[in-house]
């Protein structure tokens, strides 16, 4: 088939797979039916998302033509996929290659799978969103409630562990690891679950809990305990988490450097507010 015109990410996708296919036998049926088959990403995409979330109560065929009718309807979804994408082969020192996070990375699925579950909410369709959501809870364990609004070139490193409150918003160009929270406080209702910046970066274990915000190109310490307002660029760390310093770069999330010795010094009149 000819694959989509003026899709570079899907060319090379396919480029990379059929070398794969050809060096790999074993793989070679796997290869061409989730993506050789097909001409263009959102095909082949629904195809490997619904096969992995297939289950007694909804056949793969239902989830796909559920997911293709979400890409159909909005096609800034299938924007943001690319966005994505680009942000894991970006960032990610163990991948070189486009093809491994569309097949292998779970991360990767999960957050696709939500923009989805999303698209569904929003349209009124809550029961089937939230059937989305405890899906990709059981196969990938991510659990992001399908309310929860997520920015584009986003990376969800290892993924697993990571829970994202119905309220949450993450900005763009965001990398978080895993094992990392975005919720609440207590039983309160309505907008209660933390605000992401752009460019910030999670690192594994932080717990970021509240309707607090964290400011555009802010970094999170491995295993932090976030319980209020983090100013933007800023560095912060502990339990509770206190400011550090400030990263070295204003989009921490592209560098993936989490540890503090590039970091310049906080000053002594900042703090977490």
């Amino acid at each position: 088939m000819s694959t989509q015109k003026g899709d570079p990410v899907w060319d090379r996708i396919r480029e990379e797979t059929a070398v794969h296919a050809a060096k790999e036998p074993i793989l070679a049926s796997f290869l061409h039916a989730t993506i050789l088959n097909h001409c263009k990403l959102e095909r082949a995409l629904s195809f490997h998302l619904a096969n992995q979330l297939d289950s007694p109560a909804a056949s793969s065929l239902l989830l796909r033509e559920v997911i293709l009718e979400a890409f159909r309807d909005d096609s800034c979804l299938l924007e943001t996929v690319r966005a994505d994408l680009l942000a894991v082969m970006d960032r990610d020192s163990a991948c070189h290659e486009l093809y491994i996070p569309f097949l292998y990375f779970k991360g990767f699925h999960a957050l696709q799978t939500h923009r989805v579950a999303h698209w569904l909410w929003k349209r009124g369709r809550e029961s089937l969103a939230l059937f989305f959501q405890n899906r990709v809870s059981a196969e990938f364990g991510v659990d992001i409630h399908p309310n929860a609004t997520l920015g584009h070139g986003l990376m969800l490193d290892h993924a697993t562990g990571l829970v994202i409150g119905e309220t949450a918003v993450v900005g763009n160009n965001v990398s978080i690891l895993q094992s990392v929270t975005l919720g609440g406080t207590g039983k309160e209702y309505g907008d209660r679950h933390p605000k992401i910046g752009n460019g910030v970066l999670i690192s594994a274990g932080a717990k970021i809990l509240g309707n607090i915000s964290v400011g555009d190109g802010a970094k999170v310490g491995a295993g932090s305990v976030v319980l209020e307002n983090v100013p933007p660029h800023t560095t912060v760390a502990g339990v509770p988490a206190k400011v550090v310093g400030r990263p070295s770069s204003d989009s921490p999330a592209l560098e993936m450097e989490h540890n503090f010795s590039s970091d310049k010094k906080a000053s002594t009149k900042q703090k977490v507010s």
